[in-house]
């Protein structure tokens, strides 16, 4: 038997042997999930960080360029 002045180490070491089986593993994936460029640049546009407004104004031009590209391509298609 242990002597009991060993039990507190014991019980520590069993803890330690224990507790990764009591991680969410589910996580893990949102953890190792790459964001995309978009989403980055989108959360840093609403941020208060310093030049977060011009981050905000070059997503708003990409977008309406993106749109305008969009209607052209959708034209030059119709067009026999």
């Amino acid at each position: 038997m242990v002597e009991r002045k060993y039990w507190p180490v014991l019980g520590l070491l069993a803890c330690c042997w224990l507790l990764p089986g009591c991680r969410d593993t589910g996580q893990d994936e949102l953890l190792q999930k790459p964001i995309s460029t978009r989403a980055r640049e989108s959360a840093l546009a609403k941020s208060g960080l310093p030049g977060a407004t011009g981050i905000g104004s070059a997503l708003r031009v990409s977008d309406s360029a993106d749109a305008r590209r969009k209607r052209e391509d959708s034209i030059a298609n119709a067009v026999p």
